[in-house]
């Protein structure tokens, strides 16, 4: 009598969890470079299939019906945003499956937002994350800009040139499995496995990479999980009260 409750419960745990991956994706509408998240949902297997101990419990039933809904790991989208023209020189969009190359400390960092500015150490870092993101050349070096030395200009291949010289080539790594990419927040990723490698991706100076997060989208999803939650959750309700009629009646001597 309780397999109605179990599956309610495990719909509304699974809501909640969608509920809070959409209002991330909501929130970075505006983030520039951002990727929205995907929520998967598979069929729970029940308990007495799923491993040797569960044997004991077999029923011949309810081995046939489901486990209900359970969750798999989140998908990240990495598709192309939309480029939006800044004319700022030091804001950059790629244009591909590659990401920027900061250093934290001694930590590599990745990143798709591409606003990038010069401390007063001379130092490239990123906008995000207060400045404390260095930008990393393609020989693992932090790059480094004396702006007092002239105008700045980035090519398609990430070559820094200043005064006719290319003084830096910009790091842009790709990855084979970008999923093993873990974000930190502050707008960039960790690496969690999938080895790195140069990328051929384009640089388009002056522009910046949008959000892949759609408003429009993102609030009708909502609202559907919302109902979905609250429909989980009357469920519950009426099973509830089911139970407790059995419990108080069918006992009941006439």
């Amino acid at each position: 009598m309780t397999y109605g409750l179990w599956l309610s419960t495990a719909g509304m745990q699974v809501n909640e969890y969608r509920q809070a991956l959409s209002s991330n994706n909501l929130a970075n509408a505006q983030t520039t470079g951002f990727k929205h998240d995907l929520s998967v949902v598979h069929e729970r297997v029940m308990e007495s299939n799923s491993s040797p101990g569960g044997r004991r419990f077999r029923d011949r039933t309810l081995d046939n019906m489901t486990g209900g809904p359970w969750v798999r790991p989140t998908i990240q989208t990495f598709q192309q945003g939309d480029l939006d023209r800044t004319e700022r020189p030091l804001d950059l969009a790629l244009y591909g499956k590659g990401f920027f190359t900061l250093k934290d400390g001694d930590e590599l960092r990745y990143t798709r937002d591409g606003r990038f500015d010069i401390n007063p150490n001379g130092d490239l870092v990123a906008v995000s994350g207060g400045s404390r993101f260095r930008v990393i050349d393609d020989g693992g070096e932090a790059i480094k800009i004396d702006p007092r030395n002239g105008a700045i200009t980035v090519t398609q291949i990430g070559e820094i040139i200043q005064n006719d010289q290319a003084i830096a080539r910009l790091g842009v790594a790709e990855f084979d499995d970008p999923n093993m990419l873990v974000k930190l927040g502050e707008n960039v990723y960790k690496n969690h496995g999938s080895k790195p490698k140069k990328s051929a991706s384009e640089i388009r100076a002056g522009h910046v990479e949008m959000s892949t997060a759609n408003p429009i989208n993102g609030l009708s999803d909502m609202i559907m999980i919302s109902r979905a939650y609250e429909m989980n959750a009357r469920l519950i309700t009426l099973q509830d009260q089911t139970i407790g009629q059995a419990v108080s009646r069918l006992g009941r001597v006439g």
